[in-house]
């Protein structure tokens, strides 16, 4: 009968002490590479952390965008491409690539893309086998680039080439056997500094192929090589669900790269249209605000952070775009940047509202109707401007 007085007594002062508050959590984004030295280049993915009592909190499953999503936002088909290769080019290796692929295409129930069934493919610079080192940022960005890839492009081939470094002439030297071997989309979710197409742009000219370069994660100002006139640059959004007939909203992010080049022409623009005697950037956008992310998985990190992410940045853009052009399958008929400037009317979802900051003319760095330097003409709606 004591022992039962003792537990009563022991059960009445648990039950007047307050509850304890749960671990505070708080989320972060966080660039994966530092902004380059001179001759080099960052990848423009933002990963989006989540801590709890100062670590980071891993995600069981998907949080963020799904290929669903993605399809459904832009009106994609998911049964075209077929055959048609996709490249992803991005600096170092990721030696879980194409295991996390297969994680993320059974996760969404996407067809198998293995190297065995001669759908995945992954190289060197040069065509080869020999892999360079690894680095856990650079394998990030090569994971949600090949994820968006699947997304949207399900049906395609993946060709991943790998770069030594991030040195501008080993990621040109990279673009040039992506196109050797066959793909007809290059996705490149990289930059640096705005440079003269004199000195890279023979890299990113291959007629009959469809180059994407992501226009950057730092707000109003241009990067390299989404200022050349060979590619087509991809700014960024903010995409959510909306009550509306489309069933999304979507809105110029604030991060998105844009403006215009002091390197660069581009003779299919027009100056009356983009008040850019130069070069203007983007031509186009997708989703990158890290606030409505995407769903990603990596397995390869020395942070800690691998398994279920969710990631931003014009890096998620850049994939998006290069797999609609190969699920459009006129890449025989590009040439350069132009493709969208020719054919936008009527396939893209005009971004009307957003800014990426202060510039000197006003439509280099806020949204309007028409051509705007942050969503460029749109954002996909179908595949007819593509």
């Amino acid at each position: 009968m004591r022992r039962v007085r003792q537990l009563f007594a022991v059960l009445s002062i648990l039950l007047v002490l307050p509850s304890l508050p749960a671990a505070a959590s708080s989320t972060t984004q966080v660039p994966l590479c530092k902004r380059p030295p001179h001759g080099r280049v960052a990848c423009f993915a933002i990963r989006v952390d989540t801590r709890s009592g100062g670590r980071v909190r891993h995600a069981a499953g998907p949080i963020g965008l799904t290929p669903a999503n993605l399809r459904s936002a832009y009106s994609l088909p998911t049964t075209r491409g077929s055959g048609r290769t996709v490249a992803i080019v991005d600096a170092y290796d990721d030696p879980s690539a194409e295991r996390d692929l297969a994680v993320y295409r059974s996760q969404f129930k996407l067809p198998v893309c293995s190297t065995a069934n001669g759908c995945f493919r992954k190289v060197d610079q040069s065509g080869g086998a020999h892999a360079p080192a690894p680095d856990p940022g650079w394998a990030q960005e090569i994971s949600l680039d090949l994820d968006m890839a699947s997304a949207v492009c399900p049906r395609c081939h993946l060709l991943l080439v790998e770069a030594s470094s991030s040195a501008q002439a080993n990621l040109a030297t990279a673009v040039d056997t992506a196109a050797r071997l066959g793909a007809v989309a290059i996705s490149n979710s990289y930059g640096g500094s705005d440079t003269s197409d004199s000195t890279w742009g023979r890299h990113y000219h291959h007629a009959g192929v469809a180059v994407t370069a992501s226009s950057g994660d730092n707000g109003y100002g241009v990067s390299y090589p989404a200022s050349s006139r060979w590619v087509t640059a991809v700014g960024g959004t903010s995409l959510r669900p909306a009550k509306t007939g489309r069933g999304w909203h979507e809105t110029a992010w604030s991060g998105s790269g844009s403006g215009c080049s002091g390197s660069n022409t581009a003779p299919y623009q027009s100056t009356s249209t983009t008040q850019c005697a130069h070069r203007a950037v983007a031509d186009v956008a997708a989703v990158a605000d890290p606030a409505t992310g995407v769903a990603v998985y990596d397995s390869f990190s020395f942070e800690g952070t691998g398994g279920w992410l969710t990631f931003g940045g014009t890096s998620v853009a850049s994939p998006i775009i290069a797999a609609v052009f190969a699920l459009a399958g006129n890449t025989a008929a590009v040439a350069d940047g132009s493709y969208v400037w020719k054919h936008h009317a009527g396939g893209l979802n005009d971004v009307t509202s957003g800014s990426n900051g202060s510039c000197s003319t006003a439509r280099w760095c806020t949204a309007r109707r028409g051509w705007d330097g942050p969503t460029g003409w749109g954002t996909p709606k179908g595949v007819g401007a593509f």
